[in-house]
């Protein structure tokens, strides 16, 4: 049976150090030889990325193009990747993932199992045990708000609004079809769930591969994981006027009156105030009961994020 070739697009944005890590997975594959080119598109790195690159090329030999433009934002750099694959798969990462040596032959199983040109792959994204992820961490990112794999089902497809596109493998001609990411997209935050929306629309479903590995090598703190509902106000904005921000605000408001988040919000507002003293702790390797997590982080961080409704909508 044919194998296509693998493009692996990685936009970066000063972060030589990590993309390094990220490349050495690349060249630590089982299927090694079925990745065509390691495509690093450099969204304006003013911190020396492109030596680095040059240095990993030459010592390694890896089928490296890198690609620099003016900063614009990571759908940008994702766009410029995909514009310039050769191969019949794209494997869409991220300068923070760290693939395991088996992650590129799960997803070309994958697309060998299901060869529809309209399914994609996407694999798990674990915190790498390099950064120490505190427990508040892990639940932040596998068990709560974040990617949610309890809500993910091996071999299901995954809902629009759960999508991330940095350990995800597309048919390089359906993304064509979708349209690419929207570039209006300059700031952190929805252009995947975006794209996801359009790509669901447009007839594709992205399977869950929990064997397809790729470490996401990042600590991250309670604050942090807060500040990224402000991080991500201006494209929330711009996605409110979109049809997949309209869908996603319906949801969201059914889910706010849903009787079990009407009680959490009940609690966060009680109890929270209350409980502030033991706000330091979820920064520690102490664990907490995961309902403590679901009441702080709706009272500092999810409670402040703008309604998904367009300007000017009732």
């Amino acid at each position: 049976m044919h194998q296509p070739k693998v493009s692996v697009i990685i936009p970066t944005y000063n972060r030589k150090a990590i993309l390094k890590k990220a490349l050495d997975g690349y060249t630590q594959q089982t299927a090694r030889d079925k990745i065509l080119e390691i495509l690093v598109v450099d969204d304006g790195s003013p911190d020396g990325t492109a030596e680095i690159v040059s240095e990993f090329t030459r010592a390694s030999q890896a089928p490296v193009r890198y690609l620099y433009q003016e900063n614009r934002g990571q759908a940008s750099a994702r766009n410029r990747g995909i514009r310039e694959a050769r191969g019949e798969l794209v494997l869409l990462s991220d300068d923070d993932v760290i693939p395991t040596p088996n992650s590129v032959a799960e997803h070309l199983a994958w697309h060998q199992k299901y060869p529809d040109p309209k399914i994609g792959v996407v694999g798990s994204v674990p915190y790498s045990p390099e950064v120490k992820p505190t427990p508040f961490q892990q639940w932040w990112g596998l068990d709560g708000v974040r990617y949610r794999p309890p809500c993910l089902f091996p071999g299901q497809g995954v809902a629009f609004y759960l999508m991330q596109f940095c350990n995800t493998s597309l048919k390089r001609e359906f993304v064509y079809e979708v349209g690419l990411f929207d570039e209006n997209f300059r700031t952190f935050g929805y252009e995947d769930v975006d794209f996801a929306y359009r790509l669901l629309k447009a007839g594709g479903k992205v399977l869950f591969n929990p064997q397809a590995v790729g470490y996401h090598h990042k600590r991250v703190t309670f604050s942090e994981a807060c500040r990224l509902y402000e991080k991500s106000t201006a494209s929330r904005r711009y996605f409110a006027a979109k049809e997949g921000g309209a869908k996603l605000g319906e949801l969201e408001e059914m889910w706010a009156n849903a009787r079990r988040q009407r009680i959490k919000a009940f609690l966060a507002r009680s109890f929270v105030p209350i409980l502030s003293p033991l706000k330091p702790l979820l920064d520690s390797q102490i664990p907490l009961p995961s309902r403590l997590y679901d009441v702080f982080y709706l009272y500092y961080g999810e409670s402040r994020r703008e309604p998904l409704k367009a300007k000017g909508a009732s």
